[in-house]
């Protein structure tokens, strides 16, 4: 199967290297040609340090490195199934899959990484309805296990099996969920990030400390280091996304502090500082 990704960004590359690792002709497009590079960097990089950890030898990373194509010219994604990994806004979505329709047509399938966004919004405004279906991996995607599969109202059966068929083909553990706002990890998770930055917001501990304590309970990564890492514009927009979604319920108002980073333009890793400080 030929895979188009849409976005080179952190979750794209990921995308991108997974279904390469798979055996999958891959084109990854992304109309940034300074994102691109960097897509490039982040794969050798991640690759070299599978090599090191002995999950992968030099004939694996020579076949992922010749199964990947980096594009900005939007006419080579002509796939059997497109990944769009973009900016989490309907309108943004629903441009690029109608340009990638008319360079692909009926038979592709059209998936969506969205955190929040409802798939079946998405399909409503789409030439292919029944060709839509959610794809959704999680941060890091090169490393985390689970991704969601989200069935839209018009998404056809033999679509859906396909997009199941292809998760199952990266080696990574599927659940299929309903199209409900969050799915089920996000709407499950984003009481991690809200409670945690109103702990913060009302000086109960400072954000390191929380973290702390988070991680000593079990957890990898405490709420502000997995913000910096997804990016702390996404992560804020997602729980903008919901909190319209849930018709404003208060438990995910998006918070001050947070939108006042991402006005910043700390975004964390990817920028160099968010909630903490990163060498770039």
């Amino acid at each position: 199967m030929k895979i188009g990704v849409i976005g080179a960004g952190v979750m794209g590359r990921g995308i991108a290297q997974v279904s390469a690792m798979a055996g999958h002709k891959v084109v990854l497009f992304d109309i940034n040609n300074d994102v691109l590079e960097s897509a490039k960097v982040g794969v050798e990089k991640n690759l070299n340090k599978a090599i090191e950890l002995g999950k992968l030898d030099a004939a694996g990373k020579n076949a992922t490195d010749s199964n990947l194509q980096y594009s900005n010219s939007i006419a080579d994604v002509q796939v059997d199934l497109i990944i769009e990994a973009i900016v989490e806004r309907l309108d943004v979505k629903t441009k690029v899959l109608a340009d990638l329709a008319d360079i692909n047509g009926e038979s592709t399938i059209y998936a969506s990484n969205t955190s929040s966004i409802p798939l079946t919004q998405i399909a409503a405004n789409f030439k292919y309805p029944t060709q839509v279906v959610g794809i959704h991996y999680f941060n890091p995607a090169h490393i985390m296990k689970l991704v969601e599969v989200i069935s839209a109202e018009q998404t056809s059966p033999e679509v859906l099996q396909t997009a199941l068929n292809y998760v199952e083909s990266v080696n990574k553990k599927c659940v299929v969920a309903k199209d409900a706002p969050g799915f089920i990890v996000n709407r499950v998770a984003r009481h991690f990030y809200v409670e945690g930055l109103k702990i913060l917001e009302e000086n109960v501990a400072s954000h390191d400390v929380i973290d702390d304590l988070v991680r000593s309970s079990g957890f990898k990564m405490g709420p502000f280091q997995l913000m910096d890492l997804i990016g702390v514009e996404t992560n804020l927009s997602v729980t903008e996304s919901m909190y319209k979604l849930f018709n404003y319920d208060q438990k995910f108002r998006p918070n001050r502090i947070q939108q006042k980073k991402a006005q910043a333009g700390y975004y964390g890793r990817k920028s160099g500082k968010g909630f903490y400080t990163y060498d770039k």
